[in-house]
């Protein structure tokens, strides 16, 4: 009677349900950034664009890593293997640690890097009145899922030709062409009034801190469950020394 109400008392305690819960939360994220990943990656190749084979190559081991290392700590502790969580843990503090460092080092290069080069790629296509036809695509779509026109002074960037994406239909971002605004352009035609590169760096910017947030989130997440995983370490072991004791038969009560 003794022993049972010990160990039962044991389980009540113990982090192995917390444990396996957190690292299913966790497969299911690894597994759902994996399934976008190939998503995003066939789209590329489909649609001829070159990137990084490095980049890609890292991306596909890093999530697979994360599942795996998952699988392995679930059954460690559904198994009470202290090898696989030793593994796990291992795993954990080098991950975790990586893209903590790296997300807070990187940061301000990448960010400034990143940023100036959008930026000088659609300066690059001024003046927009003789855009290639690449470049006009482009700054159309821009230009309609912002609801912006012109990059620097506005419509008055397209000169005559405002294309049909500047149209405006809300009265808040809207200004009417009257008189000589634009020389050549048609009078009393809506038009947004926003130029779209500042709302373009400013979405760009607010684009890029959130996946710096979700790196740097996914690190912590990461030292939670190893936290948790050497935790239950102990408490694998301790619960094993215990039954080695009672099965010894030199118990003595109030030792555990």
């Amino acid at each position: 009677m003794q022993k049972s109400s010990v160990v039962v008392v044991a389980d009540k305690t113990s982090l192995k349900r917390p444990f396996i819960f957190a690292n299913a939360v966790h497969m299911a994220l690894c597994f759902f950034m994996l399934r976008m990943t190939v998503i995003w990656h066939r789209d590329l190749i489909q649609t001829g664009k070159m990137v990084p084979s490095i980049s890609v190559a890292m991306m596909y081991v890093i999530e697979v890593g994360c599942l795996l290392l998952s699988v392995l700590g679930v059954f460690g502790a559904c198994k009470g293997k202290r090898w696989c969580l030793i593994l796990y843990a291992t795993g954990m503090a080098v991950a975790s640690q990586t893209i903590i460092i790296r997300t807070a080092l990187s940061y301000q290069d990448v960010y400034e890097k990143r940023v100036v080069r959008e930026e000088s790629k659609l300066l690059a296509m001024m003046p927009l009145t003789a855009p290639n036809k690449a470049n006009r695509t482009l700054l159309h779509n821009i230009q309609e899922e912002l609801e912006c026109c012109g990059l620097i002074e506005g419509y008055k960037d397209w000169g005559a030709s405002i294309p049909a994406s500047c149209n405006c239909h809300y009265p808040g971002k809207c200004v009417r062409l009257r008189g000589s605004a634009t020389i050549g352009a048609p009078k009393n035609q809506y038009v947004y009034r926003e130029p779209c590169l500042p709302i373009y760096l400013s979405e760009l910017k607010l684009a890029f801190s959130l996946e710096m947030a979700i790196q740097f989130g996914s690190g912590v997440f990461w030292l939670i469950l190893l936290a948790m995983s050497i935790k239950l370490m102990g408490q694998i072991k301790r619960k094993q020394e215990f039954i080695a004791l009672l099965q010894s038969n030199r118990y003595v009560p109030g030792a555990f």
